[in-house]
């Protein structure tokens, strides 16, 4: 299933689509994006997901407006998986100190200097994972969006806590007859899930874009 959280204007969050998709591929997610857009959805800033090509390139086909936000906390894991036991406690920390600078660019050169430090201990795959994601992990530090977003718009955790949520509803189930069916136990129990304090508390305060917004008129 694929499945698409948004923020308002006011700040609070609406899961804005649901559909079956028979894999993450760039089809799946055009087709989805399009019954988005043709929905009504629009003035999309930023797109923040796991590294899947098919949404990369679906939010620089479809979404002009939009940059895409490689979730942190993913990035971080794909590149700990290339590192050894031995230095694992010192990238974890490295890792952490380049997403804790306060700007972009200081971001970028810590993160060279730390793959730098990687290949001088071995870590060549590790050192390669991190400069090829490096860029697209760090949109959130970019002056286009408030410095009090950041930490909710560095990951997709949002989306990643309501699909822990669908994973746990349908393993009890176990098996569906059909997609539709499947479809449509998970709309109801996303219903379930957001009707509790997703409509009452804000999740983002949109007034820190204003200043952002007159400023690139």
């Amino acid at each position: 299933m694929l499945v698409a959280i948004g923020v308002d204007d006011t700040g609070h969050r609406e899961v804005v689509g649901v559909a079956e998709g028979m894999k993450e591929d760039r089809a799946s997610w055009e087709r989805f994006v399009r019954s988005l857009i043709e929905r009504g959805l629009k003035g999309v800033r930023l797109v923040a997901g796991d590294r899947c090509a098919g949404l990369v390139a679906t939010v620089n086909a479809m979404l002009p407006g939009a940059r895409y936000q490689r979730c942190t906390v993913h990035f971080m894991r794909n590149v700990l998986s290339r590192v050894s036991r031995k230095h694992m406690a010192w990238a974890a920390g490295a890792l952490k100190a380049v997403f804790a600078m306060e700007s972009r660019d200081a971001a970028l050169r810590k993160a060279e200097d730390v793959a730098a430090q990687m290949e001088s201990r071995g870590l060549k795959a590790a050192a390669s994972c991190l400069r090829e994601g490096i860029g697209e992990s760090t949109t959130y530090l970019l002056d286009d969006y408030p410095v009090e977003h950041r930490r909710r718009i560095r990951t997709n955790n949002m989306i990643e806590r309501l699909n822990r949520e669908i994973r746990r509803r349908t393993r009890v189930v176990g098996s569906f007859p059909d997609g539709r069916s499947a479809l449509m136990l998970i709309c109801a129990r996303i219903r379930y899930v957001t009707a509790n304090d997703w409509s009452s508390r804000r999740y983002l305060d949109m007034s820190r874009l204003d200043g952002i917004m007159q400023s690139t008129d």
